[in-house]
């Protein structure tokens, strides 16, 4: 065995065990709760729950800042505690930064940078972010990513998939095989900055006349695989502007260019953003725009994929149970029974339905901030009821994206007439321009083959 395989091998080893106890333990906690009756400190419990998350700086941790985007999808002492995490997760010290930047950039690092902060500005899963000044005067960020971060990966994908196996041994009726090949090829994705450079150049391309969205420029002569160098967008949180209770035209105007972010690289590029949490998008200084940030986790869509989206949607308008069964063809879902398909639609209702509604309104028509864990309870209930169902793995990012950004049109209390905003976008569509218009973005900025995943 090479050294290097066997560093990695007890990296995982030493992270297998650390997650294991410690997730074990705040589950044992949830259960004694939930089944038995016996009461928690949920304050001190939600402590414990982000320093665990936040210290194993993994995949791990992206499964609270999602959870923490959905109202009331955990209780408020853990979406609280939950929700620091999306931007300030535990940073590494000055001696990890000399180190990493001397390996990435040179033992003369420094000469490179006017200045470099010692602190990190910010800090999430996967490395943490710090302000510097180029010798021309350019305010960039740097993002170092975490030591050891491969091996950490891996046995959060191992502790993922072992979990997946539990719970399908007492609940299979979403079969989560190609799930796991999805997040697998996602998250190895995301380690290579390289890559990440290349997709925020495709996003700069995609929203270049989008003048709500910003994206950073990613400097080339100072990125690699575990350094990305990009110039610096000026922005604050969206939480702490929400605290400060905008009005209702400003939190429409972030509504509409987190509609733009998200939805002009999907129905006109076939690309989605499949991370929609709070830290990913920070506020303007002008309180009209957003700052559109962290590129790692990108799906590139087929073609036929964004069809088989909007073949639902008019399916959906019309009542037409054959497009339907076509759509969910053209995602991927295979010899798909009618009751199953029925199932599927009563969500489907539920994503489009502010789609279809042509007027100004809340994303959700029904005062119940609860109304969408009921539907997917409901859906839930409906595919066990017809022997479940296996989801093509084109769905996962999709979904996730769909429910996030949702959930935080949600929060800002934005109305909206998103009909007429979804329609703009589709306009004229046809899938050969789509496929053109893909190719040449993903073409221009030199974004590499996805990653396939190891047997």
């Amino acid at each position: 065995m090479s050294e290097d395989r066997e560093n990695t091998l007890f990296g995982e080893i030493r992270r297998m065990a650390r997650t294991s106890g410690a997730v074990g333990g705040i589950a044992a906690r949830v259960a004694g709760e939930r089944f038995l009756g016996i009461k928690t400190d949920k304050a001190a419990h939600a402590e414990d729950l982000k320093s665990i998350l936040g210290g194993l700086k993994g995949p791990l941790m992206k499964v609270a800042q999602f959870l923490s985007t959905v109202p009331n999808a955990l209780p408020e002492e853990y979406a609280q505690q939950l929700a620091s995490l999306q931007a300030n997760a535990p940073p590494m010290g000055w001696a990890f930064v000399r180190r990493r930047m001397g390996t990435e950039l040179g033992p003369a690092w420094e000469s490179r940078f006017r200045a470099f902060g010692r602190e990190a500005a910010a800090a999430a899963s996967l490395g943490q972010v710090h302000r510097a000044t180029m010798l021309d005067g350019t305010q960039v960020a740097c993002k170092l990513q975490y030591p050891d971060m491969p091996s950490v990966v891996e046995a959060d994908l191992r502790q993922l998939r072992l979990a997946m196996g539990l719970y399908a041994r007492m609940d299979n009726t979403i079969q989560h095989d190609d799930v796991y090949e999805e997040l697998r090829e996602r998250l190895r994705e995301e380690l290579d900055y390289e890559r990440e450079a290349a997709q925020m150049r495709m996003y700069g391309l995609m929203l270049r006349d989008t003048p709500d969205v910003h994206v950073p420029t990613p400097v080339k002569d100072l990125t690699t695989k575990r350094l990305l160098t990009m110039t610096w967008l000026d922005g604050r949180s969206i939480l702490a502007r929400l605290e400060e209770k905008p009005s209702l035209e400003e939190r429409n105007a972030y509504a509409k260019a987190l509609f733009h972010a998200w939805y002009v690289p999907l129905y006109r590029y076939g690309v989605i953003h499949g991370d929609p949490h709070l830290g990913n998008y920070q506020v303007r200084e002008d309180q009209r725009g957003i700052n559109l940030l962290d590129f790692g986790a990108i799906r590139v869509f087929p073609p036929r994929f964004i069809t088989g989206t909007l073949t639902l949607y008019e399916a959906v308008r019309d009542g037409d149970n054959d497009k339907a069964a076509h759509a969910f063809e053209l995602w991927g879902f295979k010899e798909l029974k009618r009751e199953t398909m029925e199932v599927l639609l009563h969500w489907a209702r539920f994503l489009y339905e502010p789609l279809l509604d042509d007027r100004v309104r809340p994303v959700q028509a029904v005062d119940d901030p609860d109304f969408g864990r009921k539907v997917a309870a409901e859906v839930h209930a409906g595919l066990k009821r017809v022997g479940g169902v296996r989801p093509p793995r084109e769905f996962v990012l999709m979904d996730r994206a769909a429910v996030g950004l949702g959930s935080v049109f949600l929060r800002l209390r934005s109305e909206m007439n998103w009909h007429d905003m979804f329609h703009e976008l589709i306009e004229g569509y046809r899938e050969a321009d789509l496929a053109q218009r893909q190719a040449t973005a993903l073409a221009e900025a030199g974004v590499p083959p996805t990653v396939t995943p190891a047997a």
